[in-house]
């Protein structure tokens, strides 16, 4: 009987691996079916359908003319032991006060209380806040829309030939822009008062970074805070165009200088915190070639996309970090929308 049921076997081999594959099939079916139930985990995606389905916050800004500009002077030649050149160009005159050798933790401490206390309008209110912690203080006078150049020093008989090793208790220098007239001073508190849906900007502080013996990382703006007469301060950042003739902060280093700087910015734990911009041949949005760039991307800064393309991407096509808000920076399209725009 075995010899036989072997030998039916043989010629029926391909029903027999049939059967097999089919009653693996079930159990297979019943095993799973009996874990998961009827609610089995299945992926289906059509990239065409949900690539573009979650689109990123659009986010609604206002417009302020900020009447405050500083930019650094030959930031390469720049260093605590020979000082350092600032650039002026203010839309009223204005007081540049330079403090030099600034806590961090009292500076900080001073933009809280312009919040819940009292407004910093004048060098007197910033120094009253800051406790006079500081090692050295400069004022001039700005003249408006003249762009003079500002040297700044710290004296050579304080001693000072650096402020220690990352992270620091001081910042080299904070410079602090305010209106030089008290009567604009006034306007610009009453209309913030009145309107309260406008922001005016009262003063700005500049915190900047200047090479010594011991951090010699180059000579930049660290921070930008703009300050309004309602109360609040906004952190000032520069946007990334994608084009090669928008301004920037300061002349481009060598990539020798940018090796250093980028390893410098590695140990003080600043690596990544800036973009580089790129450059492009000329400001028509880098995906379609045809539409004005209009668009910025947030967190990347990148401005890169014109108002037909902004709609298709998750990821910045720059350097594709995810897209969590983006802002228009003409809103003659969406009249609902208001742009921040600061100068």
């Amino acid at each position: 009987m075995a010899a036989v049921f072997l030998v039916t076997l043989y010629e029926y081999s391909p029903l027999f691996y049939i059967a097999v594959v089919f009653t693996c099939f079930i159990v297979t079916t019943g095993l799973v079916l009996g874990w998961f139930g009827w609610d089995v985990p299945v992926i289906l995606r059509n990239s065409e359908e949900t690539q573009f389905s979650t689109r990123a916050f659009k986010k609604q800004m206002r417009q302020v003319k900020n009447p405050f500009g500083l930019e650094i002077t030959n930031s390469s030649a720049a260093s605590l032991a020979t000082g350092m050149t600032l650039t002026t160009d203010c839309l009223e005159d204005s007081r540049l006060t330079c403090y030099w050798g600034c806590s961090v933790q009292k500076l900080y401490e001073a933009l809280q209380k312009h919040v819940y206390c009292f407004r910093i309008s004048t060098p007197q209110a910033l120094e009253e806040a800051l406790y006079s912690d500081y090692l050295h203080r400069e004022q001039y006078f700005i003249k408006k829309h003249s762009k003079e150049e500002i040297y700044c020093q710290l004296p050579s008989d304080a001693g000072i030939e650096d402020f220690g090793p990352v992270p620091r208790a001081r910042y080299p220098l904070v410079a602090l822009l305010t209106l030089a007239d008290e009567d604009d001073r006034e306007i610009y508190d009453i209309f913030g008062a009145i309107h309260s849906s406008t922001y005016e900007p009262i003063s700005m502080v500049s915190v900047i970074h200047i090479p010594d013996k011991t951090y010699k990382l180059p000579c930049r703006v660290l921070y930008q805070y703009l300050i309004l007469a309602q109360g609040q301060f906004y952190d000032l950042k520069q946007l990334f165009m994608s084009a090669n003739n928008s301004p920037t902060l300061s002349s481009d280093p060598s990539p020798a200088d940018r090796n250093v700087e980028q390893s410098l910015l590695e140990k003080a734990g600043l690596a990544g915190s800036a973009v580089e911009p790129v450059e492009e041949s000329s400001r028509d949005c880098v995906v379609c070639q045809n539409g004005g760039v209009n668009w910025v991307l947030l967190p990347c800064r990148h401005a890169c996309l014109c108002d037909s393309c902004v709609c298709y991407f998750k990821q910045c096509p720059m350097c594709r970090q995810f897209v969590q808000e983006s802002f228009a920076l003409c809103g003659q399209k969406e009249p609902d929308k208001d742009v921040l725009e600061t100068s």
